[in-house]
């Protein structure tokens, strides 16, 4: 829509050709004439970079940021009830969107669709669900370091499935994310060791580190089932940005809401100690914000491709793992040593690489284009029957 609206002024815009012009038209006033020419303020700053990119990284800083406020809670035991939460203003969202025209190509719910992207949405919940119990168990700087291992697994899972490659520059990026991820345990069990931001006891301090790995190992088995078999079905639907997301929420909701009655405490005691007097408030504004963020990082991630490039946006992704990393050290006193600082820069680094290395791809494979001209659409149809 507001593609649409841009070319508009543009073409409003452009009637000057420097020749004689209707005396009629002549007769408006400059002001008039200004407002014609001149873009508004949220035209300007549609077309901003800078802003485009600004927005992506608040809204991808403050969703990691408020999740883990969420579930940091020293009680915390309702994750499928947070996340069933998420999904449901996200769809509510979503849905009035549509009404007020902001959506207007959103399709229509079809069952037959929703059958076969099911199995997605379950994929779906495995891997928010555990990446909330990594999140709940480690450090924001640690988990973020840590979430780089999916994109290995993702990689030589395109190799084996979608006949993808990968580079000698790519293996580096790998290499530097491995290698980020040992400095970053280590880092962790040194600080639990010494009793820096941990708890004093030092068995139940590497209990907590434990748990948070043995989790964040599954969720990256997870993440890569859910990307992996969403590429393969995606193909098939003929889906859009938002009726992936639309699908993936409203399929979600009966699922953990289910998960959440029958596995989780719902006494009153219980609610009482995961939502305190003095803290029950702010969870609640922290949940409903966590499934809008959602809506709003993927609106960011269009913006920010649209109005820079798929590789600025690439590389943006890898600099955002800095600041999201560098948030946890200062909203939640993770612990600052040595070990983790370089865990932090390494997989700082290894983001960058990895993202040079895609950009690198790109350019030889726009290189070597096949002389056969088929559309994208066939291509599609293609690769998704011979995989």
């Amino acid at each position: 829509m507001s593609n649409k609206k841009n070319e508009d002024i543009e073409m409003r815009g452009g009637d000057d050709f420097g020749g004689e012009k209707d005396p009629f038209l002549g007769r408006a006033s400059p002001s008039a004439h200004r407002v014609r020419q001149e873009p508004g303020l949220l035209d300007k700053l549609d077309h901003n970079p800078g802003a485009s990119i600004l927005a992506y990284c608040l809204a991808s800083i403050s969703m990691t940021v408020v999740n883990k406020y969420v579930v940091s809670g020293s009680e915390w035991n309702l994750n499928f009830f947070y996340l069933a939460i998420q999904s449901g203003v996200c769809t509510l969202a979503i849905l009035a969107f549509k009404q007020t025209g902001i959506l207007k190509n959103l399709a229509p719910f079809d069952s037959t669709k929703a059958k076969r992207w099911f199995p997605i949405s379950l994929l779906l919940v495995g891997m928010i669900y555990t990446g909330a119990k990594a999140l709940q168990f480690l450090s924001v700087p640690v988990y973020t370091i840590f979430k780089n291992l999916t994109i290995i697994v993702i990689a030589y899972g395109e190799v084996l499935w979608f006949g993808g490659s990968v580079t000698p520059i790519t293996l580096l990026s790998f290499g530097l994310m491995v290698l980020s991820s040992i400095v970053a345990a280590w880092a962790d069990i040194q600080a639990a060791i010494d009793g820096v931001g941990f708890s004093p006891d030092k068995q139940d301090a590497l209990s907590t580190l434990n748990a948070g790995y043995a989790w964040m190992g599954i969720n990256v088995i997870c993440t890569s089932a859910y990307v992996l078999g969403m590429r393969k079905v995606i193909k098939k639907m003929n889906f859009k940005d938002y009726d992936t997301m639309f699908y993936n929420n409203l399929l979600t909701i009966p699922v953990l809401v289910v998960f959440s009655l029958l596995f989780e405490d719902w006494s009153s005691e219980n609610l009482a100690r995961n939502f305190p007097e003095e803290t029950k408030n702010k969870l609640m504004i922290g949940m409903v914000y966590s499934g809008l963020a959602a809506i709003f990082i993927s609106y960011c991630s269009s913006w920010c491709i649209r109005i820079t490039s798929s590789t600025t946006y690439s590389m943006v992704g890898a600099l955002n793992k800095l600041p999201i990393a560098v948030s946890g050290l200062i909203f939640f006193d993770a612990p600052v040593t040595f070990g983790s600082v370089t865990a932090i820069f390494l997989g700082f680094v290894s983001g960058l690489v990895f993202a040079w290395a895609k950009v690198r791809q790109k350019a030889q494979e726009a290189l070597s284009l096949p002389t056969t001209n088929m559309s994208a659409s066939a291509k599609s149809n293609r690769d998704a029957a011979n995989s």
